[in-house]
């Protein structure tokens, strides 16, 4: 099981959310003396050691709140969304780290910027250190940075916008804080704080013990939005959960007759794969799987990440020969199948039937039974989680959909609702189960809103004042005219390189 993760080109097998997924609270980022918020905080600024000892002790000068505080220097909120453009360039291709930016800047002027593009490489101010060298002529002649410092000296004196607590601790990667430090960094802009243990403030205060000055909170709420997948994964161990259907307006997810393609239009369902491609797994039941025959895999107009692809199959009734087999075998993406069958009885005919799979590349998981004899919910995403795959977008059918939300394990919906009447006591609705036997035990969703994509509208579900998912998408950033859509083609940086 540990061996599943989203197979992605040029890839390692670095996990700072894996090295210690463990709960944790936000941790309090004690700042610099002096109010950030003051005219002239965005520009360089210089803090030496005295002014470090001086303020340890001191409170913040920011609110606690996710997004609260004072009002920052213009070029700080600047340079940060710049820093947040940069980070969305990652997603899809992080899980489960996390998504961070960062952008260097030195007497106003952008010199440097980069973000974490690939699980198992560089992080996003390293990366910004060495394009800070690239930018002068440093790093020209393509020999490999110094590792103690990425900008070759040139980055003497600047201010990093990091859009995420930089890490000291060593996993696959070295600390940020220390390229930081080596590079004569001499502030520190940071968005969102890390609630993993092994960073939770201790970050800052590394930067701080070096003299550096380390100011936070900026723009954090737009910071924390970035991250809500693993701020969820790092806290409780455990997959963020996106529940997703498409429905007809009269609420049919398909014909009495079982036809359902299409209920959606085409921009509808290239935001599916924008969605495929963000998070880490894709979820079925084994009726979708035989009704069906889905590929599940991830298709879109540049290259994407590849899914896990989970089913749900209690009997493991899988055939051997389905699309998801075959093209696993053929190493286009992983497959796990999870089953209550007594795959573990030498003698069985599942067991045999698991040796089988496996020996296409298929993980057959034994989870624990339900009390109706079906796939534990809760089981399996703790299983996923130890695996390190840290978001589930469950497609369906309906029973699975019921059992997550019955489990309470869902995090947030999105609905695809065609302007088409399907009508039809037969046809099926999209969440079945028992159902709620009174109004005041339905599943609250949250607050909704809601895109226009072609012919279709999206609407997206959760809890007031939390980030969603759903609403990342390329496709949903257009749609809402959202100033972050250009992230995923690039965008002009907000200031020239000097």
């Amino acid at each position: 099981m540990a061996g599943i993760t989203k197979p992605q080109p040029q890839k390692g097998n670095e996990s700072a959310a894996g090295e210690a997924v463990a709960a944790s609270a936000y941790n309090e980022l004690t700042q610099q003396p002096g109010n950030a918020c003051a005219p002239g905080s965005g520009q360089n600024a210089h803090a030496n050691a005295a002014d470090a000892d001086d303020a340890r002790g001191k409170p913040s000068t920011f609110a606690n709140s996710a997004g609260a505080g004072c009002e920052h220097d213009a070029d700080d909120a600047r340079f940060m969304r710049r820093a947040i453009e940069l980070a969305w360039r990652g997603a899809g291709w992080t899980n489960p780290n996390p998504l961070v930016g960062c952008v260097i800047v030195r007497e106003g002027r952008v010199i440097g910027e980069g973000w974490h593009e690939r699980y198992g490489q560089a992080h996003a101010e390293r990366n910004a250190l060495a394009d800070c060298a690239l930018r002068s002529g440093q790093g020209a002649s393509g020999q490999p940075a110094s590792p103690d410092d990425p900008a070759h000296g040139c980055a003497q004196g600047a201010t990093a916008y990091v859009t995420l607590e930089p890490c000291c601790h060593t996993g696959k990667q070295p600390p940020c804080t220390e390229a930081l430090i080596a590079a004569g960094i001499a502030r520190v802009v940071v968005g969102s704080r890390d609630p993993n243990p092994l960073v939770a403030g201790k970050g800052c205060e590394a930067l701080r013990a070096a003299g550096i000055r380390v100011d936070a909170d900026v723009l954090r709420a737009a910071c924390d939005e970035l991250n809500s997948v693993f701020f969820h994964f790092i806290t409780h161990k455990t997959p963020y959960v996106v529940a997703k259907w498409a429905m007809s307006a009269d609420g049919k997810i398909a014909c009495a007759s079982g036809d359902a393609r299409w209920i959606t239009g085409p921009e509808a369902r290239v935001d599916v794969h924008e969605l495929r491609h963000r998070l880490a797994a894709i979820c079925v039941g084994i009726g979708t799987v035989l009704a069906d025959d889905p590929l599940l895999t991830c298709r879109r107009d540049t290259p994407g990440s590849q899914p896990v692809r989970v089913v749900l199959d209690s009997r493991l009734r899988i055939p051997e020969d389905c699309a998801l087999v075959r093209s696993c075998s053929e190493g286009a993406a992983p497959l796990i199948v999870a089953t209550c069958a007594p795959v573990a009885d030498e003698a069985s005919p599942e067991a045999a039937k698991a040796k089988r799979l496996a020996s296409r590349g298929v993980e057959v998981l034994s989870v624990a039974p339900d009390a109706a004899g079906r796939v534990s919910v809760s089981h399996l995403l703790a299983m996923l989680g130890s695996c390190g795959i840290d978001s589930l977008l469950v497609e369906g059918g309906a029973g699975v959909l019921a059992a997550f939300f019955e489990a309470g394990a869902v995090n947030e919906a999105v609905a695809y609702m065609a302007p088409k009447v399907i009508g039809g006591a037969g046809a099926p609705s999209p969440v079945a189960g028992r159902g709620a036997p009174r109004m005041a035990d339905a599943v609250a969703l949250g607050r909704a809103t809601s895109d226009v994509l072609g012919d279709d509208v999206k609407l997206m579900f959760a809890p007031a004042g939390a980030a969603r998912v759903a609403s990342q998408t390329r496709i949903a950033r257009k749609a809402a005219g959202d100033w972050r859509a250009s992230a995923a083609e690039g965008g002009a940086p907000c200031s020239p390189a000097s």
